[in-house]
């Protein structure tokens, strides 16, 4: 007997992409943009969040300051993000940047290390880190 669900697409799950380092990991960092940005175009759920020197990218002109060969250019895929998807600034690492809520662009938020836990340990979410 073949089970009703075989004609339902299978549910994306919500994807929560951590992303932990900047410039002087830029293939990482290029890497964690493009996996969240590919889940949002396949539909999926995402929030991202910013922490260490991955923060910056949610500062205008930062992007654009880095190229990577090869990459799709990173302004590009914080742009896809902040249109469709969640971001956020982890709080500590906004302070020790001294970056408050206006230095950020539209879109982009910060907020605390409860908040990520509350995100990664909803049901079905995929958490996954750069």
């Amino acid at each position: 007997m073949i089970s009703s669900s075989a004609s339902t697409p299978p549910s994306i799950r919500p994807l929560v992409v951590k992303i932990t380092c900047g410039a002087e990991a830029l293939e990482r960092l290029n890497q964690g943009f493009t996996v969240a940005t590919t889940a949002l175009a396949a539909g999926a759920d995402v929030s991202v969040w910013l922490t260490g020197d991955a923060s910056w990218m949610a500062v205008a002109g930062r992007a654009e300051e880095l190229d990577l060969p090869h990459g799709a250019p990173l302004e590009d895929l914080r742009d896809a993000l902040l249109a469709g998807a969640t971001v956020t600034v982890c709080g500590q690492c906004a302070a020790r940047r001294e970056l408050g809520p206006e230095d950020l662009l539209e879109g982009a938020t910060i907020r605390g290390a409860a908040a990520y836990v509350e995100e990664i340990l909803r049901p079905d979410v995929q958490a996954i880190v750069y």
